[in-house]
Protein backbone atom coordinates (compact mmCIF):
# COMPACT_ATOMS: atom_id res chain seq x y z
CA UNK A 1 0.00 0.00 0.00
CA UNK A 2 1.22 3.51 -0.78
CA UNK A 3 1.63 6.28 1.77
CA UNK A 4 -1.68 8.03 1.02
CA UNK A 5 -3.59 4.79 1.59
CA UNK A 6 -1.83 4.19 4.90
CA UNK A 7 -2.74 7.70 6.06
CA UNK A 8 -6.42 7.10 5.31
CA UNK A 9 -6.68 3.91 7.37
CA UNK A 10 -6.85 5.62 10.82
CA UNK A 11 -9.53 8.03 9.57
CA UNK A 12 -11.49 5.15 8.11
CA UNK A 13 -11.36 3.23 11.39
CA UNK A 14 -12.34 6.34 13.36
CA UNK A 15 -15.25 6.98 10.99
CA UNK A 16 -16.42 3.38 11.33
CA UNK A 17 -16.35 3.66 15.14
CA UNK A 18 -18.39 6.90 15.11
CA UNK A 19 -20.85 5.36 12.65
CA UNK A 20 -21.28 2.30 14.84
CA UNK A 21 -21.93 4.49 17.88
CA UNK A 22 -24.56 6.55 16.04
CA UNK A 23 -26.31 3.52 14.55
CA UNK A 24 -26.32 1.46 17.75
CA UNK A 25 -29.71 2.87 18.95
CA UNK A 26 -31.20 1.87 15.60
CA UNK A 27 -29.77 -1.62 15.94
CA UNK A 28 -31.09 -1.91 19.50
CA UNK A 29 -34.53 -0.82 18.31
CA UNK A 30 -34.54 -3.59 15.69
CA UNK A 31 -33.10 -6.07 18.19
CA UNK A 32 -35.73 -5.31 20.83
CA UNK A 33 -38.51 -5.68 18.27
CA UNK A 34 -37.58 -9.36 17.81
CA UNK A 35 -37.23 -10.23 21.51
CA UNK A 36 -39.70 -12.73 22.91
CA UNK A 37 -39.85 -11.36 26.44
CA UNK A 38 -40.41 -7.80 25.21
CA UNK A 39 -38.01 -6.33 27.76
CA UNK A 40 -35.74 -3.77 26.17
CA UNK A 41 -33.36 -3.58 29.15
CA UNK A 42 -32.60 -7.25 29.76
CA UNK A 43 -32.65 -8.24 26.08
CA UNK A 44 -29.75 -10.20 24.69
CA UNK A 45 -27.34 -8.44 22.39
CA UNK A 46 -28.52 -10.57 19.48
CA UNK A 47 -31.97 -12.17 19.09
CA UNK A 48 -31.01 -15.84 19.00
CA UNK A 49 -34.68 -16.87 18.96
CA UNK A 50 -36.38 -14.05 17.08
CA UNK A 51 -40.10 -13.62 17.50
CA UNK A 52 -42.44 -11.78 15.13
CA UNK A 53 -45.16 -11.46 17.75
CA UNK A 54 -44.32 -7.79 18.26
CA UNK A 55 -44.73 -7.07 14.54
CA UNK A 56 -48.01 -8.98 14.41
CA UNK A 57 -49.36 -6.95 17.32
CA UNK A 58 -48.02 -3.71 15.84
CA UNK A 59 -49.67 -4.38 12.48
CA UNK A 60 -52.96 -5.16 14.18
CA UNK A 61 -52.95 -2.11 16.41
CA UNK A 62 -50.96 0.41 14.34
CA UNK A 63 -51.53 -0.67 10.74
CA UNK A 64 -54.34 1.85 10.26
CA UNK A 65 -52.22 4.60 11.80
CA UNK A 66 -49.39 3.86 9.38
CA UNK A 67 -51.79 4.11 6.44
CA UNK A 68 -53.14 7.39 7.82
CA UNK A 69 -49.63 8.83 8.10
CA UNK A 70 -48.83 7.69 4.56
CA UNK A 71 -51.97 9.31 3.13
CA UNK A 72 -51.37 12.57 5.01
CA UNK A 73 -47.68 12.67 4.02
CA UNK A 74 -48.32 12.02 0.32
CA UNK A 75 -51.20 14.51 0.28
CA UNK A 76 -48.96 17.14 1.88
CA UNK A 77 -46.25 16.52 -0.71
CA UNK A 78 -48.71 16.96 -3.59
CA UNK A 79 -50.25 20.13 -2.14
CA UNK A 80 -46.83 21.56 -1.29
CA UNK A 81 -45.47 21.10 -4.80
CA UNK A 82 -48.65 22.39 -6.46
CA UNK A 83 -48.38 25.66 -4.55
CA UNK A 84 -44.65 26.11 -4.01
CA UNK A 85 -43.42 25.36 -7.55
CA UNK A 86 -45.34 28.14 -9.38
CA UNK A 87 -44.84 30.50 -6.44
CA UNK A 88 -41.08 29.93 -6.49
CA UNK A 89 -40.94 30.43 -10.26
CA UNK A 90 -42.85 33.69 -10.01
CA UNK A 91 -40.58 34.98 -7.25
CA UNK A 92 -37.46 33.94 -9.16
CA UNK A 93 -38.25 35.08 -12.71
CA UNK A 94 -41.02 37.67 -12.71
CA UNK A 95 -40.23 41.31 -12.03
CA UNK A 96 -42.49 41.65 -9.02
CA UNK A 97 -42.52 44.38 -6.43
CA UNK A 98 -41.80 43.56 -2.82
CA UNK A 99 -40.09 40.26 -3.68
CA UNK A 100 -37.57 40.73 -0.89
CA UNK A 101 -40.39 41.37 1.58
CA UNK A 102 -42.15 38.17 0.50
CA UNK A 103 -38.95 36.14 0.85
CA UNK A 104 -38.33 37.66 4.28
CA UNK A 105 -41.88 36.74 5.27
CA UNK A 106 -41.22 33.15 4.24
CA UNK A 107 -38.09 33.09 6.39
CA UNK A 108 -40.00 34.53 9.34
CA UNK A 109 -42.71 31.89 8.85
CA UNK A 110 -40.05 29.21 9.34
CA UNK A 111 -39.19 30.67 12.74
CA UNK A 112 -42.72 30.50 14.17
CA UNK A 113 -43.02 27.57 16.62
CA UNK A 114 -45.29 24.80 15.41
CA UNK A 115 -47.36 24.84 18.60
CA UNK A 116 -48.32 28.48 17.92
CA UNK A 117 -49.58 27.60 14.44
CA UNK A 118 -51.31 24.49 15.76
CA UNK A 119 -53.24 26.42 18.41
CA UNK A 120 -54.36 29.01 15.86
CA UNK A 121 -55.44 26.29 13.44
CA UNK A 122 -57.36 24.49 16.17
CA UNK A 123 -59.65 27.48 16.63
CA UNK A 124 -60.20 27.83 12.88
CA UNK A 125 -60.67 24.08 12.37
CA UNK A 126 -63.19 23.91 15.18
CA UNK A 127 -65.32 26.54 13.39
CA UNK A 128 -65.18 25.01 9.92
CA UNK A 129 -65.28 21.34 10.91
CA UNK A 130 -61.77 20.21 9.91
CA UNK A 131 -60.83 18.68 13.25
CA UNK A 132 -60.14 14.92 13.12
CA UNK A 133 -59.94 14.93 9.32
CA UNK A 134 -57.20 13.95 6.90
CA UNK A 135 -57.62 17.13 4.77
CA UNK A 136 -57.19 19.17 7.94
CA UNK A 137 -53.87 17.50 8.75
CA UNK A 138 -52.71 17.89 5.14
CA UNK A 139 -53.44 21.63 5.19
CA UNK A 140 -51.73 22.03 8.55
CA UNK A 141 -48.57 20.18 7.53
CA UNK A 142 -48.49 21.98 4.19
CA UNK A 143 -48.57 25.32 5.99
CA UNK A 144 -45.16 24.46 7.42
CA UNK A 145 -43.61 22.76 4.39
CA UNK A 146 -44.68 25.24 1.69
CA UNK A 147 -42.45 28.17 2.83
CA UNK A 148 -39.45 25.85 3.05
CA UNK A 149 -40.17 24.38 -0.38
CA UNK A 150 -40.59 27.83 -1.94
CA UNK A 151 -37.18 28.91 -0.64
CA UNK A 152 -35.50 25.77 -2.02
CA UNK A 153 -37.19 25.94 -5.41
CA UNK A 154 -36.68 29.69 -5.79
CA UNK A 155 -32.93 29.33 -5.18
CA UNK A 156 -32.70 26.77 -7.99
CA UNK A 157 -35.09 28.40 -10.45
CA UNK A 158 -33.34 31.73 -10.02
CA UNK A 159 -30.17 30.15 -11.44
CA UNK A 160 -31.90 28.85 -14.58
CA UNK A 161 -30.84 30.70 -17.76
CA UNK A 162 -33.59 32.90 -19.13
CA UNK A 163 -32.77 31.56 -22.60
CA UNK A 164 -34.49 28.28 -21.75
CA UNK A 165 -37.85 29.93 -21.22
CA UNK A 166 -37.31 32.51 -23.95
CA UNK A 167 -36.73 29.74 -26.51
CA UNK A 168 -40.07 28.19 -25.59
CA UNK A 169 -41.75 31.58 -25.73
CA UNK A 170 -40.37 32.19 -29.23
CA UNK A 171 -41.89 28.87 -30.32
CA UNK A 172 -45.31 30.11 -29.20
CA UNK A 173 -45.56 28.65 -25.71
CA UNK A 174 -47.27 30.70 -23.03
CA UNK A 175 -46.00 31.19 -19.51
CA UNK A 176 -47.89 28.16 -18.21
CA UNK A 177 -46.76 25.89 -21.05
CA UNK A 178 -43.15 27.02 -20.69
CA UNK A 179 -43.31 26.45 -16.95
CA UNK A 180 -44.77 22.96 -17.27
CA UNK A 181 -42.73 21.78 -20.26
CA UNK A 182 -39.38 23.47 -19.60
CA UNK A 183 -38.95 24.67 -16.03
CA UNK A 184 -40.41 21.72 -14.16
CA UNK A 185 -38.41 19.00 -15.98
CA UNK A 186 -35.19 20.98 -15.53
CA UNK A 187 -35.99 21.52 -11.83
CA UNK A 188 -36.51 17.80 -11.19
CA UNK A 189 -33.77 17.53 -8.57
CA UNK A 190 -34.96 20.53 -6.59
CA UNK A 191 -38.56 19.27 -6.78
CA UNK A 192 -37.49 15.88 -5.43
CA UNK A 193 -35.55 17.59 -2.64
CA UNK A 194 -38.55 19.72 -1.65
CA UNK A 195 -40.86 16.70 -1.85
CA UNK A 196 -38.53 14.58 0.28
CA UNK A 197 -38.26 17.14 3.06
CA UNK A 198 -41.99 17.76 2.94
CA UNK A 199 -42.65 14.03 3.32
CA UNK A 200 -40.19 13.65 6.19
CA UNK A 201 -41.55 16.69 8.03
CA UNK A 202 -45.10 15.38 7.75
CA UNK A 203 -44.22 11.76 8.50
CA UNK A 204 -42.56 12.75 11.78
CA UNK A 205 -45.11 15.41 12.73
CA UNK A 206 -46.41 15.21 16.27
CA UNK A 207 -47.57 18.72 17.21
CA UNK A 208 -50.25 19.09 14.52
CA UNK A 209 -51.38 15.49 14.95
CA UNK A 210 -51.75 15.88 18.71
CA UNK A 211 -53.47 19.28 18.56
CA UNK A 212 -55.81 18.81 15.61
CA UNK A 213 -57.07 15.30 16.41
CA UNK A 214 -59.25 14.77 19.44
CA UNK A 215 -60.46 11.24 18.73
CA UNK A 216 -59.21 7.96 17.32
CA UNK A 217 -60.96 8.49 13.98
CA UNK A 218 -57.80 9.95 12.42
CA UNK A 219 -54.61 8.97 14.19
CA UNK A 220 -51.12 9.18 12.62
CA UNK A 221 -48.48 6.69 13.68
CA UNK A 222 -46.67 9.27 15.82
CA UNK A 223 -49.74 9.44 18.04
CA UNK A 224 -49.94 5.65 17.98
CA UNK A 225 -46.43 5.38 19.43
CA UNK A 226 -47.25 8.13 21.92
CA UNK A 227 -50.29 6.14 23.01
CA UNK A 228 -48.08 3.12 23.58
CA UNK A 229 -45.61 5.08 25.69
CA UNK A 230 -48.24 6.92 27.72
CA UNK A 231 -49.90 3.68 28.80
CA UNK A 232 -48.73 0.93 31.10
CA UNK A 233 -45.96 -0.68 29.07
CA UNK A 234 -45.97 -4.44 29.47
CA UNK A 235 -43.89 -5.27 26.42
CA UNK A 236 -41.52 -3.18 24.34
CA UNK A 237 -41.61 -5.48 21.31
CA UNK A 238 -44.71 -3.95 19.62
CA UNK A 239 -43.42 -0.43 20.37
CA UNK A 240 -40.06 -1.13 18.78
CA UNK A 241 -41.73 -2.98 15.90
CA UNK A 242 -43.94 0.06 15.23
CA UNK A 243 -40.85 2.29 15.31
CA UNK A 244 -39.07 0.03 12.84
CA UNK A 245 -42.02 -0.04 10.44
CA UNK A 246 -42.44 3.74 10.67
CA UNK A 247 -38.75 4.21 9.83
CA UNK A 248 -38.85 2.01 6.71
CA UNK A 249 -40.62 4.52 4.36
CA UNK A 250 -38.21 7.31 5.30
CA UNK A 251 -35.18 5.06 4.79
CA UNK A 252 -36.43 3.88 1.40
CA UNK A 253 -37.08 7.45 0.23
CA UNK A 254 -33.68 8.65 1.41
CA UNK A 255 -31.89 5.80 -0.36
CA UNK A 256 -33.79 6.34 -3.61
CA UNK A 257 -33.69 10.16 -3.63
CA UNK A 258 -30.14 10.80 -2.45
CA UNK A 259 -28.65 10.73 -5.95
CA UNK A 260 -31.26 13.21 -7.18
CA UNK A 261 -30.53 15.53 -4.29
CA UNK A 262 -26.77 15.43 -4.87
CA UNK A 263 -26.89 15.64 -8.66
CA UNK A 264 -27.38 18.74 -10.76
CA UNK A 265 -29.47 18.73 -13.91
CA UNK A 266 -28.68 22.21 -15.21
CA UNK A 267 -25.65 21.31 -17.31
CA UNK A 268 -27.38 18.44 -19.07
CA UNK A 269 -30.50 20.49 -19.74
CA UNK A 270 -28.57 23.33 -21.38
CA UNK A 271 -26.63 20.88 -23.46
Amino acid sequence: MNTSTMKRIPYTILGAVFLAIMLFPVYWMVNASFQQNGNAVSSSFFPTNPSFAGYAQALTEQGGNLITSLIVSLGTVVLTLLISAPAAYALAKFKLRWVSVIVLSLLVAQMIPGIVIANALYTAYNDIGLLNTIPGLILADASSSIPFAVLILRAFMGSLPSSLVEAARVDGAGHVRAFVSIVLPVSRNSLITAALFSFLFTWSDFIFALTLTTSNAVRPVTLGIYGYLSGNIQSWSPIMATAVMSAIPAIILLVIAQRYIAAGALGGSIK
